[in-house]
């Protein structure tokens, strides 16, 4: 499986690839490393997005693996714009389901940054994140992202 490791300012970042599309994205280096031309169009895209020259493309092949609801959780958190939040009921509202499962989705999320779990708050505040350093990555990324769309 394609595999490219980064650096990035949330940690080091691998990126894995499967039939020309994006299946995963870990925190931490990975051991393996055969880069594809799309892992380093995305691994493009994403030093970009750090270095808050431009946004995520939309236009990057994800083919995240997870059961009919998570993607639907998951095609839910791509529609949130730059720099947007949405909370865990109004994911549900489009999603189906209850705020609850959208958590667990958002947990599941094989693919974390490029679907922005990190723009769902919770109805009392930031909610979690699985990602990272948790709550702190969430952070910076929300952060970030204010600072593109601000431009």
């Amino acid at each position: 499986m394609p595999a490219l490791s980064m650096h990035s300012p949330v940690g080091d970042l691998t990126l894995f690839a499967e039939d020309d599309a994006i299946v995963a994205l870990e925190w931490g280096w990975g051991s393996f490393q055969d880069p594809s031309p799309l892992l380093l169009r995305a691994k493009a895209a994403l030093d970009a997005y750090f270095d808050e020259d431009a946004p995520l493309p939309d236009d990057l092949p994800l083919n995240p693996h997870g059961t009919a609801y998570r993607q639907k959780v998951w095609a839910a958190l791509r529609q949130i714009p730059l720099g947007e939040t949405r909370s865990y009921a109004e994911i549900a509202a489009v999603a189906g389901g209850s705020a609850r499962a959208v958590g667990g989705a958002n947990a599941a999320n094989p693919i974390p940054i490029l679907i922005p779990c990190h723009r769902v708050l919770g109805s009392s505040g930031m909610g979690g994140y699985s990602g990272g350093d948790g709550l702190a990555t969430k952070r910076i990324l929300l952060d970030l992202e204010q600072r593109i769309r601000a431009r």
